[in-house]
């Protein structure tokens, strides 16, 4: 058995600067209200979500797409598990130390994932916060 070109993030003493990297990849490709939230001491599930969302199904596969492809290309970093990416709605991308979610708006309100993690720290994002 070989192992993968690649790995995912866990472990990753630099999974903040992933996720935020993630994040200006996000702004950068016009995607709207853009959360990061650490979710360490709240969750032993995961270090963050970053939480963001398009304007359409086309939007959403695009961003998470640009997500996973500029990842892998800029840090060698890949998903571990995606969902959504098909169908555009809710695109979920699993790098075990924080885990996208891109939303079509009305899937995002439905939702309300971040009052579900209201207890998260909120950090702030810029689209260059990760350069």
């Amino acid at each position: 058995m070989s192992a993968p070109a690649t790995t995912p993030a866990k472990g990753n003493s630099n999974s903040l600067e992933l996720v935020q990297r993630a994040a200006a990849i996000l702004l950068e490709r016009k995607a709207n209200d853009v959360v990061l939230l650490g979710l360490k001491g709240v969750s032993d599930m995961t270090d963050y979500f970053l939480i963001a969302s398009g304007t359409s199904d086309t939007h959403v596969r695009a961003l998470g797409g640009s997500v996973l492809e500029d990842l892998k290309k800029e840090t060698g970093q890949m998903a571990n598990h995606t969902e959504g990416l098909q169908q555009g709605r809710w695109v979920l991308l699993d790098y075990v130390d924080f885990v996208v979610h891109v939303f079509h708006p009305t899937l995002r309100n439905f939702y309300q994932i971040e009052r579900l993690w209201a207890d998260a720290q909120v950090i702030p994002v810029t689209a260059d916060s990760a350069r």
